[in-house]
């Protein structure tokens, strides 16, 4: 990590420690306290193993990936391919540094870059591709229920599923309009070259067109290959799930019973869809906050619900980037070429 990813770091834990404290400041301390002595910590070890499946279940789809590719690639290298992403991801807007950092990690681990490139697309391009069919099962279930809540969250959640939309659509026009795809890309960047140097207009179409080309072989290869596709995808159906199934056992550790299971996966992956909207690593603020308004109804106390806010964010940020750090320091293994 460099001095600039550490400065961020700390940065992100002040403004974490800011949001607890500002999320405090109507809140009985001595009620929290007794809330924290009352957690059940056997569901609280539930939603610390899914987050931790969510996790390994990413190492997974790696493995799947690279078996036929690198047979040396081993199970430590794929591990910390998600703990690395988790980090970066943490510290970058719009979570757009987890792919060069894993791109980083398999180059490490001796794996050549235009093949390590072409697993993280694809592997990108599924994991994308199952949020937008998670999402589209979730709106006919809890759309309803933020339409009620707060119209402003509904106008994000339906934005952020368009820019996952669009992304998935862009995805598959390269897969079978690759001609056609790829003039009309080189069309659409055309007016950037207004605002910015030639030299470095022109790498960014290089770069561009490049992975464009990537992707369209890798895409080849995939469709010979429908069954690794299949395995790739209900493992990372798997993944999610119990990624958005976190706060129903975090709900549940404080001893809110009888609620919709289904509601609550449901309005995580709404949550998750409005996070990927803000532009502050993390999704620092807009989380805490549609998180907190979300699930008012299912936590009536306002200290349960901030404690219900604390723990869940400790799991799915904070969890991921400590690990992370831990993975950045574990020297790879060596694939033999």
């Amino acid at each position: 990590m460099s001095r600039r990813n550490w400065l961020v770091l700390s940065i992100m834990l002040i403004i974490g420690v800011g949001i607890l404290g500002y999320s405090l400041r109507n809140s009985n301390i001595h009620l929290l306290l007794q809330d924290v002595s009352a957690i059940n910590w056997g569901w609280m070890l539930v939603a610390l193993g899914c987050i931790c499946l969510y996790l390994g279940l990413e190492a997974v789809v790696v493995k799947i990936f690279m078996n036929d590719r690198h047979d040396g690639f081993t199970w430590k290298d794929a591990l910390r391919l998600p703990l690395i992403e988790q980090l970066f991801n943490g510290i970058t807007p719009f979570s757009t540094g987890g792919q060069p950092a894993q791109l980083v990690a398999m180059i490490q681990s001796g794996v050549d870059g235009g093949l390590a490139s072409s697993v993280l697309l694809m592997k990108f391009v599924v994991f994308q591709a199952m949020i937008v069919v998670n999402f589209l099962i979730s709106l006919l279930i809890g759309f309803h229920f933020i339409a009620e809540k707060l119209h402003a969250l509904s106008l994000l959640v339906i934005f952020g599923f368009l820019i996952h939309l669009a992304v998935i659509v862009g995805l598959l026009m390269v897969m079978y309009w690759y001609s056609f795809t790829k003039k009309l890309m080189n069309l659409v960047i055309k007016p950037a070259a207004l605002f910015m140097k030639v030299n470095r207009y022109e790498h960014m179409k290089v770069v561009l067109n490049e992975k464009v080309d990537t992707f369209y072989q890798e895409s080849l290869r995939m469709k010979q290959d429908y069954k690794k596709l299949l395995k790739v995808c209900v493992v990372t159906i798997f993944q999610l799930f119990f990624y958005y199934a976190i706060p129903y056992f975090i709900m549940l550790a404080l001893g809110i019973d009888h609620i919709n299971f289904v509601m609550v996966l449901s309005l995580h992956v709404l949550i998750f869809m409005i996070i990927s909207l803000f532009p502050i690593p993390g999704g620092a603020g807009g989380a805490e906050y549609s998180f907190s308004v979300l699930f008012a109804s299912f936590i009536h106390s306002n200290t349960k619900l901030v404690l219900a806010m604390i723990l869940w964010r400790l799991l799915t940020y904070y969890f991921g980037m400590f690990a992370g750090i831990v993975a950045v320091f574990i020297k790879p293994d060596k694939v033999k070429r």
